[in-house]
């Protein structure tokens, strides 16, 4: 029999040692999913089986996505309850300014979404009533409008397939009584247990109700929102444009060069027409009676699937600086934290930055990867959890006091047409906030 020579039997003895490893590896997962998917099912008192997942996420908007993609970034396994069948990448747009690239930057797709929308420089407010034209900076840095669609996409495209749970509507929430982890109970009868529960669920928030927040206040204005194309180009400057009429605002941002995305601030109006697509355009366009031609055509000319009329809601500045926003491991973020009008363009970006900040906090307390979450019992998981996100309000709240503070002052300043109480207002900005944009300069740091 011919021998091998000496190389090839070293190739040979290391590729069968490698191939050993492998299996070896394998079984070992194997086993180590077995065992884990064995822990993680259990029953109730009632027999209906209970999932326990280490991270839940309440909501795939914008900033529930994101706060997936940060801990992902980390290392860090979460799964997202969305309520909806598919990816709502339904709305219109969504302006964001320095702090929120910064963010964006940090989950890794800020270059990607630059490439969609147009840089935007100044702020041009024109009155009706006297001709009067001021231009001022819009951020201190850099200022975009984007598609909604296109960052919540882009959001969902870098998360680990499996994610995203669609068709989960969240009917209660409750502690178990055992444990104290959140248990949701799903409409469609199944029970989910979470180490941690972070609610991003918007406006309506049924975690915000656990933690009973304070309810939301109306402003006395609805916003009408859509987006409108020109095949052939806009051809309007890369700024932002607010008119101002009697009792209305009408503002006007291209997002690219074939792109406007339009907004008009009415005062309340009949919640019954909310969900008619028809109807909203209609009582659109009668609201921009006494405006240029070129308004009521951009109106006109809009595509009704971007379109929307909702209410103006908000948490009082008071009730953002009291709120109690974390319960055992259960916490908040987004609008279902600090829902704001929408008169700084602050909204999505004080998301991100709430995303950024609570990835950081819990992977500086639970471990990158989640260690903390696998390898302790339940009272050291909850110790960590509920120091991290402790962490995480502390660093949020003034911030997002100050955000409410002057976007309730600024809607004010919007929503009345006497000129001693607009100075009083305009003094109270300037001394509480000083620079109107340095809300802008925040860095919400590294992730």
């Amino acid at each position: 029999m011919r021998q091998l020579p000496e190389d090839n039997i070293n190739a040979t003895r290391r590729s069968i040692q490698i191939r050993k490893r492998r299996r070896r590896l394998v079984e070992r997962d194997k086993k180590k999913k077995k065992k884990k998917e064995g822990k993680k099912k259990k029953m109730d008192a009632d027999g209906i089986e209970i999932e326990e997942i280490d991270i839940v996420i309440v909501g795939a908007g914008i900033c529930g996505l994101a706060t997936a993609l940060a801990l992902h970034r980390k290392g860090i396994q979460s799964v997202v309850l969305e309520r909806s069948e598919t990816l709502r990448t339904s709305g219109v747009a969504i302006g964001i300014l320095t702090n929120g690239w910064r963010a964006l930057d940090q989950l890794g797709i800020g270059s990607k979404l630059r490439q969609t929308a147009l840089p935007l420089q100044v702020v041009r407010d024109i009155w009706l009533d006297t001709h009067k034209q001021q231009a001022s900076p819009l951020s201190t840095g850099e200022a975009r409008c984007v598609k909604r669609s296109d960052l919540i996409q882009m959001l969902a495209e870098d998360l680990p397939i499996g994610t995203i749970r669609f068709g989960c509507r969240i009917v209660s929430l409750k502690l178990d009584p055992l444990t104290s982890y959140p248990i949701l109970q799903l409409l469609d009868g199944r029970k989910v247990k979470a180490k941690v529960l972070i609610g991003c669920d918007g406006v309506n928030s049924v975690v915000a109700e656990f933690l009973k927040l304070k309810p939301k206040k109306l402003f006395p204005k609805c916003g009408f929102r859509g987006l409108t194309i020109y095949p052939n180009g806009h051809g309007r400057a890369s700024e932002f444009v607010r008119t101002h009429g009697n009792d209305s605002v009408c503002g006007r941002i291209p997002t690219n060069e074939n792109l406007l995305f339009w907004f008009l601030l009415v005062p309340l109006t009949d919640a019954n027409i909310f969900n008619d697509q028809e109807l909203i355009k209609q009582m659109a366009l009668d609201k921009t009676n006494g405006f240029p031609n070129e308004i009521a055509k951009m109106v006109e000319d809009c595509d009704t699937s971007y379109l929307s009329l909702t209410h103006l809601r908000y948490r009082t500045p008071w009730d953002v600086l009291l709120g109690r926003f974390r319960n055992g491991t259960v916490t908040v973020a987004g609008d279902a934290m600090h829902v704001m009008g929408p008169f700084l363009g602050q909204g999505g970006s004080a998301a991100l930055e709430d995303a950024i900040v609570l990835a950081r906090c819990l992977a500086q307390k639970i471990g990158v990867e989640g260690g903390v979450l696998e390898r302790n019992g339940r009272e050291i998981i909850q110790k960590k959890a509920g120091e991290a996100i402790d962490a995480y309000v502390e660093e949020r709240r003034m911030r997002l006091v100050r955000l409410s503070a002057q976007t309730y002052l600024t809607g004010l300043l919007f929503g009345t047409s006497l000129k001693p109480l607009k100075l009083l207002i305009l003094a109270l900005i300037v001394l509480l906030f000083g620079d109107r944009i340095r809300h802008t300069r925040y860095d919400c740091g590294r992730l």
